[in-house]
């Protein structure tokens, strides 16, 4: 018996001037397709912080702002439910990037605050953000279990054994990731599937011709066993693809996710 589920993946363009009219865009897509979940890329709705090697306060409380706006607007996507990540504050003033699940019921959700953070030119993460705790729990969007990583968490595969164990039939990619290397994101992404048996789905942020922020766009859509069901490109910016949730719930029993650790 199949359980359906439409997924949508996108590359959206990260200039100021773009961003509206890309989501937009990505709302008629939405309709069209008739989605049940959109993956958004990594804290899509303000310019990216981390490009910059020094911390500004105000820069950091108006990508805040500017995020807590977009959220607040998210049901003029049209769609059941959201995944992306956004800036926060910990009661403690501790900076986060946290992934959220949004749904119109609920609004946007915390997940758990990304750990795995990077140190380097454009990618300042380490110094914009505090590092998260350690956790891998598994959230619910509709009849899907879902595992959410962002971006860099993708190289530390103990994640995705983690989640196909406790049954994750999705794991969801919000990205920032540069041109030079999209395929080697790709690869990862194909080989997390096959770690989990969960199809991988994955959005990135997006600059023509690498202006400004270099990342590369590059969404995708794999099966449980890492075959590339779609992908998106500057000509076509978003792909939605119906996958069933009982094919990723059957891989759990074949190799190599059967063997015991």
């Amino acid at each position: 018996m199949e359980l359906l589920m439409k997924v949508t993946v996108c590359q959206l363009d990260n200039r100021a001037g773009h961003r509206a009219a890309a989501l937009a865009a990505l709302a008629e897509h939405v309709a069209d397709a008739g989605s049940d979940l959109v993956v958004l890329p990594e804290m899509p709705f303000s310019d990216w912080l981390a490009a910059d090697a020094s911390v500004d306060a105000a820069r950091w409380q108006q990508s805040v702002a500017e995020h807590e706006a977009a959220v607040a607007r998210l049901a003029e996507l049209g769609t059941p439910a959201v995944i992306a990540s956004q800036p926060v504050v910990k009661a403690t003033g501790s900076r986060r990037n946290q992934a959220f699940v949004w749904t119109p019921g609920s609004g946007a959700v915390g997940i758990r605050d990304k750990y795995y953070l990077p140190d380097e030119p454009g990618f300042w993460e380490a110094t914009w953000y505090d590092r998260g705790e350690l956790s891998l729990d598994v959230c619910r969007v509709g009849e899907a279990r879902v595992g959410v990583q962002l971006c860099s968490e993708l190289w530390f595969l103990e994640g995705a054994r983690h989640y196909g164990r406790e049954g994750a039939e999705l794991l969801c990619l919000p990205r920032a990731t540069p041109y030079e290397s999209l395929d080697t994101w790709l690869i990862g992404g194909r080989t997390a599937a096959v770690c989990s048996g969960a199809y991988s789905v994955s959005s990135n942020q997006w600059t023509p011709g690498g202006a400004g922020l270099d990342c590369g766009g590059l969404g995708w859509v794999t099966d449980p066993e890492g075959a590339v069901l779609a992908t998106t490109t500057p000509d076509e910016p978003f792909a939605t693809v119906e996958i069933d949730l009982n094919v990723a719930r059957k891989a759990k029993h074949t190799y190599p996710r059967y063997v015991r650790e």
